[in-house]
């Protein structure tokens, strides 16, 4: 591997990752729309608006780093929001076991136990499907979902599951020193992510997996055990994700969040993350969420209907690919000058 390759993946907020300048420029996008929105409707700048963006980001966040990872590493895992629900309908059936709604708090800590072991159980079998068999992980993580998604129907016959003690409900209505909870447990998450990626030796292999993993094989790395690694990481988030909405809605069924898969996928590109994988940071990512939570806390007030905000999540997908594209070619044309 040469050393500009290495340097490059030591360094990931290099060439390809988000500068100082570029989350500045996301800062003023955010600014532009909150004034735009202010501008718009008079109840944008109000706490009750910031209160419900506040409450709403956690959920789409804590998902968006579960896509994180997988893309770093090359990869995709299309099964984020069933993990999250399936290990939520776990933690459901164990609380429910303990005494449903008069469960204790350890009855509460053993369901959250279980959520996250079964988070990591489906993660382990998707990683260790895309590692020892090499199927592409777009039809791997595919195929999980599909099986967690009948899987879940079937167990639940469709429905939902609720009624939860109120310990558990709190964390996700609750709020600390008056911050609302998930949002603190979504900033420990993101915390936690960055801790992993910029200053740990599995950190190091997942972008090393994302920029050459023939290259990665050959400088030692044990590739099948860092891409299994990759989707258990994944999988536990999604089952952090799947507590949190649990317990803000008070229940949980398998088809909850379907449309935040899309919305990932767009924050983690906005937030410079590169589709192929080795280029990415999660702060960008933190602030590319932050700007569609506004868009979208934006576009309800102003009473837009919600199919026409899906279909602009599209377009906002497309519009990046194509600058993308742009942009990179621009900065070919200035290279092949010099």
């Amino acid at each position: 591997m040469s050393p500009s390759v290495i340097s490059r993946l030591m360094n990931p907020a290099g060439s390809k990752s988000p500068a100082a300048g570029e989350l500045a420029g996301m800062g003023i996008v955010l600014g532009v729309l909150v004034v735009s929105f202010s501008l718009l409707s008079d109840r944008f700048l109000t706490g009750a608006t910031f209160d419900s963006i506040a409450f709403q980001l956690p959920e789409l966040g804590l998902l968006a780093l579960a896509m994180l990872i997988p893309l770093l590493s090359g990869g995709l895992n299309l099964a984020i929001t069933f993990s999250a629900n399936f290990s939520a309908l776990v933690m459901a059936w164990v609380v429910g076991w303990l005494g449903g709604p008069e469960a204790g708090m350890s009855g509460i800590l053993l369901g959250m136990l279980a959520a996250l072991l079964s988070g990591a159980l489906i993660g382990w079998a998707l990683g260790a499907i895309v590692a020892y068999t090499g199927a592409h992980p777009i039809l791997a993580s595919l195929a999980m979902m599909i099986f967690l998604r009948g899987l879940g129907e079937f167990l639940t016959r469709g429905g939902s599951v609720s009624g939860f003690p109120d310990a558990l409900v709190g964390l996700g209505q609750g709020t600390w020193l008056g911050i609302p909870v998930p949002l603190l447990v979504f900033a420990a998450c993101a915390a936690l992510w960055a801790l992993i990626l910029n200053r740990t030796r599995l950190g190091f292999s997942i972008y090393m997996l994302g920029s050459n993993t023939e290259a990665t094989r050959y400088s030692g790395i044990s590739t099948r055990r860092a891409l299994t690694l990759v989707y258990v990481l994944s999988g536990v988030m999604c089952a952090v994700a799947g507590i949190i909405m649990t317990s803000r809605f008070n229940s949980v069924r398998v088809g909850h969040g379907e449309a935040y898969l899309l919305i990932t996928v767009l924050a983690c590109f906005l937030g410079r993350v590169d589709p192929f994988g080795g280029f990415g940071r999660v702060a960008p990512v933190v602030m590319a969420l932050i700007i569609l939570q506004v868009i979208s806390s934006g576009l309800n007030l102003l009473g837009t209907n919600q199919h026409l905000a899906t279909a602009l999540w599209g377009g906002i997908l497309i519009a990046v690919m194509v600058v993308r594209y742009l942009w990179g070619r621009l900065r070919d044309r200035r290279r092949r000058r010099r």
